[in-house]
């Protein structure tokens, strides 16, 4: 049997907190590793953990310190070894932005099903990414009014096979799925990753898949 995903929960609302914890200890798939009060607090008690949480679930805003700029140190000190997954309320496109340019894998609403929850820790926790159905509306949105005034660098052009491994990114799948699909290997996968997100300047997953809509190469269903 496999080892529970260690997932941490960092919320300025003990209340919230309570709750999203209650959700994740109903999972035996699953495992509360710590919580936090804010990002600072975060910080703190991850470097203090003998083992670091797989996928942290994060608030934005918040005292002390938010959850864009813990999001972008926890990335700049562990290279994106923890994922982060934003839970908010927050939908507003430049949040969005801000959280995906810090690092995070995936942004869902504090308003989704327990089902929703779990598979968005699947997703991040396995490489990839998962946006709620509103947050995908407002990426599109805002991507449609930039590609009127923007055009897909030349740098930036993708063979076709990095096409065909970032639209299966995009449908939220995981290095292994994409492997399989288009048989070949996990490792090919990670360098076809690798190399797309040095073409087109990006720094993780969720970069390739803002790239991607921006551009027109894949849509979020």
């Amino acid at each position: 049997m496999e080892e529970p995903i260690r997932v941490m929960v960092v919320d300025d609302h003990q209340i919230v907190r309570s709750g999203i914890i209650a959700l994740i200890q109903e999972n035996e798939q699953l495992e509360v590793c710590g919580e936090a009060n804010h990002g600072k607090e975060a910080l703190e008690v991850i470097q203090r953990m003998s083992r670091r949480p797989d996928v942290v679930l994060m608030d934005i805003n918040m005292p002390v310190m938010d959850g864009i700029h813990c999001t972008e140190a926890l990335f700049r000190t562990y290279q994106g070894a923890t994922k982060v997954l934003a839970l908010t309320m927050v939908k507003q496109s430049m949040y969005i932005r801000k959280m995906l340019q810090a690092g995070a894998s995936g942004y869902i609403l504090k308003n989704c099903d327990k089902l929703e929850l779990y598979r968005a820790i699947y997703a991040v926790n396995a490489g990839g990414t998962h946006f709620s159905q509103a947050v995908s509306m407002e990426i599109m949105n805002e991507m449609t009014r930039l590609r009127r005034d923007e055009s897909l660098p030349e740098h930036a052009m993708l063979s076709k096979r990095e096409l065909e491994v970032l639209r299966l990114i995009v449908k939220d799948m995981s290095n292994k799925e994409i492997a399989d699909k288009l048989h070949i290997s996990v490792r090919t996968v990670e360098s076809h990753k690798q190399n797309m997100m040095s073409k087109t300047g990006t720094n993780n997953v969720a970069g390739l898949v803002v790239f991607a809509i921006k551009n027109n190469l894949a849509e979020i269903n």
